[in-house]
């Protein structure tokens, strides 16, 4: 088969990566469709060369499908909806993958251009979109971007290379861009948790986009400190902080769901720096948009109301790491679905057989 892997935006490589070397393995030829503008080429740059991916570079949308209308892939695959699947459609047939478990109505949302087939992760996420549209093609396989994780072969983080001690327990906080809580910790928080390891992992939007400059002179400040290390840029993926954190610290991010489905302790920070379009009189958007049935990680772990309720949440988080195990357990059938290491093989399988 030949495979493209529409790469609109650069964060969606760690959901596509096992994907793409499970189709390797088995002799497919692959291709990721990179757009040009929509990352900051010096920052990822380094990143591509040392993934060595089959790159084709495209400007925009209009050279993407010309260039699929010429190459006719049997397989296009997508991490969002897109304008021209009809013209696609007569030469290739089409995959959506969302690049994470995501919370917001977006993730739904995205089906609202129906392709040959959407790749879901859980039960509970799959009846719900089945339910949105009815005549389109769902198929539930588990979280791809799992699979590394789970099958043992992710080596992490290297904690001497970081300067980190390993004897020590790791906080991984992972905020995401919007609504964000980054602006809301303090700049000397690592400081409150020297005891602990802190890895910071933002989302790859919070270095790319200028409005969100706020967030990186918070990132650089807590760089500063001993016990802290920050991701770059160009460390796309957080599959390697999740590896050996004991606790995550999150607000509005899929990152819940994943680090939940390891079955560790997650602290939900609902606490945020909100743009001028959610706050005042205009609350009622961003409840509207994050706080109905779509943000539904309300039972995964132990909210908190503001920064200062942090440091007893995580050493009680810690203490007693069993007490949202049930709950756990549940959120990853409903969200993440099969936690077996083989979601990729059985995206490659339905591929390969299908005889639609």
């Amino acid at each position: 088969m030949k495979v493209f892997f529409d790469t609109k935006n650069i964060y969606y490589l760690p959901q596509y990566l096992p994907i793409y070397r499970q189709l390797i393995e088995r002799g497919h030829e692959v291709s990721f469709i990179c757009y040009q503008g929509k990352n900051l080429e010096y920052q990822i740059e380094p990143l591509l060369e040392r993934l060595a991916l089959p790159i084709v570079r495209v400007e925009a949308s209009d050279q993407a499908i010309a260039f699929y209308l010429k190459e006719k892939a049997d397989w296009v695959f997508f991490g969002n909806r897109t304008g021209f699947l009809d013209q696609l459609h007569g030469v290739s047939r089409s995959v959506q993958l969302g690049h994470g478990v995501g919370p917001k109505p977006a993730y739904y949302h995205k089906s609202s251009t129906p392709m040959t087939v959407r790749f879901i992760e859980g039960e509970m996420r799959l009846k719900t979109i089945q339910a949105m549209y009815p005549n389109d093609n769902f198929v539930q396989v588990g979280f791809s971007k799992l699979d590394p994780l789970v099958q043992g072969v992710e080596p992490g983080l290297d904690y001497d290379q970081l300067g980190l001690d390993k004897t020590r327990q790791t906080i991984l906080y992972a905020p995401t861009y919007n609504p964000s809580s980054i602006e809301c910790f303090p700049d000397d928080w690592p400081e409150k948790f020297a005891d602990y390891n802190i890895l910071v992992k933002a989302h790859s939007l919070t270095y790319t986009r200028r409005q969100y400059r706020g967030q990186m002179a918070k990132l650089d400040t807590w760089s500063q400190y001993s016990n802290v290390h920050v991701a770059g840029p160009e460390e796309l993926s957080i599959v390697p902080y999740l590896k050996d954190s004991d606790i995550l610290l999150s607000d509005a991010s899929s990152t819940l769901f994943e680090f939940a489905a390891l079955d560790r302790p997650v602290i939900v920070c609902d606490f945020y720096k909100l743009k001028w379009l959610y706050r005042g009189p205009f609350r009622y958007r961003f409840d509207r948009r994050f706080n109905r049935d779509n943000v539904i990680y309300k039972g995964i772990g132990r909210h908190i109301k503001s920064f200062g309720e942090l440091s007893d949440a995580v050493k009680d988080e810690l203490a007693c790491p069993e007490r949202f195990h049930d709950s756990r357990v549940q959120y990853t059938r409903d969200h993440v679905g099969s936690m077996d290491g083989k979601a990729s093989e059985r995206i490659v399988d339905y591929l390969e057989n299908y005889r639609g």
